[in-house]
């Protein structure tokens, strides 16, 4: 059987990596959340260009010179 000591030393190594990997997915998850934000931007611009499309309806369309 380990000694409480060695135990002790135990938690506080799996505790340490738990901390450290518990960084690392907070790290991830803000990063993500600023590429989530870029995303959410663009496609508002995105359908904010294409309700102002520059393309008319073809009825609406002039024909071309050569015509």
């Amino acid at each position: 059987m380990k000694s409480i000591e060695e135990r002790l030393v135990d938690l506080e190594i799996l505790y340490t990596d738990q901390e450290k990997v518990i960084n690392e997915l907070n790290d991830e998850c803000i990063r993500m959340s600023k590429i989530i934000d870029t995303l959410v931007k663009q496609n508002k611009m995105l359908m904010e260009f294409l309700k102002e499309s520059p393309v008319k309806p073809l009825s609406e369309e002039t024909p071309p010179p050569h015509y």
